[in-house]
């Protein structure tokens, strides 16, 4: 079975950085592309940005483009999401998310992706 652990959600200051972490357990890591997607109260989950299985691709909404790094450590099962100049509209419960690669480009739908985290909660202060 596939576990998705994130960590590294809190309060933030509007500005600021954060890292978030998605540690998976179960399987190789390695034949995953993963995601990450977001979820505002009284809004849909949506996608954040992903990153195909050798980390060579990774893709990004519109509105997160510029100030986001998405990346993955192999070897520590471990992908990453940096995200700088924090917004309130940043406030949000972010998800990752994993499904076996197949092809050379990770997926920026939900239903593309078979496994989930529990999420950590980001909150972005004004």
């Amino acid at each position: 079975q596939v576990q998705l652990v994130e960590s590294g959600g809190g309060l933030v200051q509007a500005g600021g950085s954060l890292r978030l972490s998605c540690v998976v357990s179960g399987r190789t890591f390695s034949v995953y592309d993963m995601g990450w997607f977001r979820q505002a109260p009284g809004k849909e989950r949506e996608f954040v940005g992903c990153i195909n299985w050798s980390g060579s691709r990774p893709s990004y909404a519109d509105s997160v483009k510029g100030r986001t790094t998405i990346s993955r450590d192999n070897a520590k099962n471990t992908m990453y999401l940096q995200m700088n100049s924090l917004k309130s509209e940043d406030t949000a419960v972010y998800y990752c998310a994993a499904d076996q690669a197949t092809g050379h480009f990770c997926a920026g739908s939900r239903s593309a992706y078979a496994f989930w985290g529990q999420g950590t909660q980001v909150t972005v202060s004004s």
